[in-house]
Formats: C-alpha cells, sequence, structure tokens
C-alpha cells in the first residue's frame, strides 16, 4: 500500500518554466505518468515537457499510474489518466487499469492514432504486449516476493531499454522476458531503488523456469 505525504509535495509546485528542456533534448524517450497530471501547475509543466518533446521528434511513453487516493473522485482519475493516452507511442498498464479504464479486459479500446504498443501487466502472470495488428505474452518468473514497490516502474525501465536497444525491428518476446525478469527481481527485496537488477541478475532469472 501507499501513503502520500503532499500538499504540496515538490512535483506540484513544478511550472513549465522550471522543465529542464535542455535535458529531453539529449534523450530519444520521453516517459511520463499519470500523477503529475492531477494539480496545477504540475499538469501544465508535464504537458509543456510532451509537447516539447514531441516538436524534438523523441517517441513518448507513458504510465497510466492508478493512485485513486490522489484524485478527487474515480471519475476524475479516469478522464485524467485517459488524458495521457492522446500523447503516447508506448503504454504500459497493468490488468487493473484497463479494467478501470474500459471496464473490461480488452486494452485495444485504449488505442489512439499514434500508439505504437501497449504492454499489460500481471503481476506473477506476466505481461502480454500489444501492437497494431498483434500481441505476444510471456509468462512471470518463481520469485519469493517480498515488497512490489517499484515492480512496475523497474518493468518500463527495462522494457525503455529494450526498444532503445533493439531498433527498429524489435523482438516482442525477448523484450517481454528481459523486462518481466527486472520486474519480478524488484519484489524480492524491500524499497524500489535499492531493489532495482543490474543485467547480469536478470539474465541469470531469465535462464530459469517461469510461472
Amino acid at each position: 500500500s501507499f501513503q502520500f505525504y503532499r500538499h504540496p509535495s515538490a512535483n506540484m509546485l513544478m511550472t513549465p518554466d522550471d522543465v529542464a528542456y535542455d535535458v529531453i533534448d539529449q534523450y530519444q524517450i520521453f516517459h511520463f505518468g499519470s500523477i503529475t497530471l492531477i494539480d496545477e501547475p504540475e499538469r501544465s509543466a508535464t504537458l509543456a515537457a510532451i509537447q516539447h518533446a514531441q516538436e524534438k521528434g523523441l517517441r513518448i511513453s507513458y504510465d497510466p499510474n492508478l493512485r485513486l487516493a490522489l484524485w478527487p473522485d474515480e471519475d476524475a482519475a479516469r478522464s485524467g489518466l485517459l488524458s495521457g493516452f492522446e500523447y503516447a507511442h508506448i503504454v504500459k498498464i497493468s490488468e487493473e487499469e484497463v479494467e478501470f479504464l474500459t471496464g473490461g479486459s480488452d486494452p485495444r479500446t485504449l488505442w489512439r492514432d499514434q500508439t505504437e504498443i501497449i504492454v499489460v501487466t500481471a503481476g506473477a502472470g506476466g505481461a502480454t504486449l500489444y501492437t497494431h495488428d498483434a500481441h505476444y505474452h510471456q509468462p512471470g518468473y518463481r520469485v519469493e516476493a517480498i515488497d512490489t514497490t517499484g515492480a512496475g516502474d523497474s518493468f518500463v525501465a527495462a522494457l525503455l531499454v529494450s526498444l532503445l536497444e533493439m531498433g527498429d525491428n524489435p523482438d516482442y518476446d525477448a523484450l517481454l522476458r528481459f523486462a518481466n525478469a527486472v520486474g519480478a527481481i524488484t519484489t524480492t527485496e524491500r524499497g524500489a531503488i535499492p531493489a532495482l537488477p543490474s543485467r547480469e541478475q536478470a539474465e541469470a532469472l531469465m535462464v530459469q523456469k517461469t510461472v
């Protein structure tokens, strides 16, 4: 479970003038989440950063991370999370978030004109990646989970690293196996940052049996 100590937290005070646009210019992918879409001025700062990334030709990655307690109500949360899909080429979303946003289990209803892939995570059940005309599934790995904090974030980090490394013809099955391994290892220790694995740890887990 998560408890948020804010009103204000640093991100809630961020304005478009605070965005480090020169940092964005150094990269190929811009990743954002839904929590900075809740309040002003951080929402305007996030949208300004996204617009700048678009103008520079970056791919946009989005995690519609549902934290209901931070939104005024469910309708506001649903509307806010959905707004991020209008900008994203790459989406990482959980099964629970798909159900919350669509009322069902089909993530394709979240597809937008610029969408390239949607990846749906299912915890220990692995993940499924959807392209415009196909889908790929890889099961999860057997680990002794202690704390799931940060598992989704580490999964999407591995996902984006793989997309950058694989270039124009990604091996989606290999990509999912790597991201599943990174996410799984993150659950085996307490905390988000201390639990992040090395590439060698992830590759070692990938030779083991899946769930």
